[in-house]
């Protein structure tokens, strides 16, 4: 019997039970979608981690035409040429110089979530998650995103609307679109007054083989990392916020950079489902071309083979996880990530050590999407 998606969970904090089951007996196993189509879900780590790596598994069905729009989400030399463009002006030594600013910036959030609480239950995602990942990514881009208040309400509507329900389809393609148009703004003003930073330098990039980005790459790259980086750090501070909490609290984080991967490793981030390019062997399973392959992170991530006591929370545990993906679509902002995370939590322990939740576990509201996972809001109080 197929099994159906998406999985019961026992709450939201808590990954489905079922994934254990198909560890142990069927890793690789035919379900069928919410929307009815059938595709191959992956839950071990070992399967998940080849999958990611295996060039046979792209993320544009065959036979679709490559689309510039669809920036680094697609495959080949296409996305290849992307990477490499992009990967000379997001370095590792920019995201250092960025790093006190951020982590200023957490400060100064975290000290006003602090205020807010006194005074009654906050919302952390509001007042901090959000405004955190907006503002680094302005720090990153050259942009005081923070003074566009449109910025938030644009993300906030795509990340809302669902591309894959045809009911909405036309209000997500209208969320994306006006975000794109804020995005030509935003390239508008570089070309205008470049500077010292990733936005200008991705519209000056270029080189002998690939050439200068075109407008369309670029309002889509650009787009898509604003997208990315709100989903990953809004989401995994929030996530992380309620495991540190159920446990106790924040107030002594002690190992924090070991504690950020095993709040990256229990978010909830998903990959966007891959497709069959031709036909294959996974763990054993036969996939024909053109087949949907689900490589799921959040399972791989809780594989007791590979993590033992996958539950619990315990910074430094040896081997990596698969939190930022792997292989060639592995996370680009996978440092700012861990920055702004550390940033946070280093923030809260020391301005706001004492908030607890406000409510039970049971209560905060949860979304399960596609390709993310976290609190909407997780309110707090001292």
């Amino acid at each position: 019997m197929e099994t159906t998606l998406p999985l019961e969970r026992p709450d939201p904090t808590t990954p489905p039970s079922e994934y254990r089951r198909l560890q142990e007996h069927e890793p690789v196993a035919r379900v069928v979608g919410a929307d009815g189509t059938p595709a191959w879900l992956v839950t071990s780590y070992e399967l998940v981690a080849a999958g990611l790596a295996d060039p046979r598994l792209g993320l544009t069905p065959p036979g679709v035409p490559a689309d510039e729009r669809a920036s680094l989400f697609q495959d080949g030399p296409a996305h290849a040429r992307l990477r490499r463009l992009v990967a000379r002006a997001f370095t590792p030594r920019r995201i250092a110089e960025l790093a006190p600013r951020i982590e200023a910036l957490a400060d100064e959030h975290a000290a006003a979530l602090a205020d807010a609480a006194a005074d009654g239950p906050a919302d952390l995602v509001d007042l901090l998650g959000a405004p955190l990942a907006i503002g680094s990514l302005g720090l990153l881009l050259g942009v005081a995103l923070e003074d566009h208040p449109r910025f938030r309400v644009l993300v906030d509507d795509a990340l809302r609307a669902d591309p894959s329900d045809p009911a909405l389809l036309a209000e997500a393609e209208r969320a994306w679109g006006a975000l794109m148009g804020f995005t030509a703004e935003l390239l508008a003003a570089a070309r205008e007054r470049p500077g010292d930073d990733l936005l200008s330098a991705l519209v000056g990039v270029r080189d002998a083989d690939d050439g200068r980005l075109g407008d369309g790459e670029l309002i889509a790259l650009v787009t898509a990392l604003l997208a990315a980086g709100v989903i990953t750090v809004r989401g995994a501070l929030a996530v992380g916020a309620v495991h540190l909490l159920r446990a106790g609290s924040w107030e002594d984080p002690g190992d924090v950079p070991g504690l950020v991967d095993e709040i990256v490793r229990r978010a909830g981030v998903e990959v966007f489902p891959r497709w069959a390019g031709e036909d294959l062997v996974l763990g054993g399973v036969a996939i024909a071309a053109g087949e949907k392959v689900l490589l799921r992170l959040e399972a791989a991530n809780h594989d007791p083979a590979r993590f033992p006591d996958p539950s619990a929370l315990v910074p430094g545990r040896p081997g990596p996880h698969l939190g930022f993906g792997r292989g060639p679509h592995h996370c680009l902002g996978a440092a700012l990530a861990r920055v702004e995370l550390t940033a946070a939590l280093t923030a809260l322990s020391r301005r706001a050590p004492t908030l607890r939740l406000a409510g039970s576990v049971e209560d905060i509201p949860w979304h399960h999407g596609e390709v993310d996972s976290g609190p909407t809001m997780l309110m707090l109080r001292t």
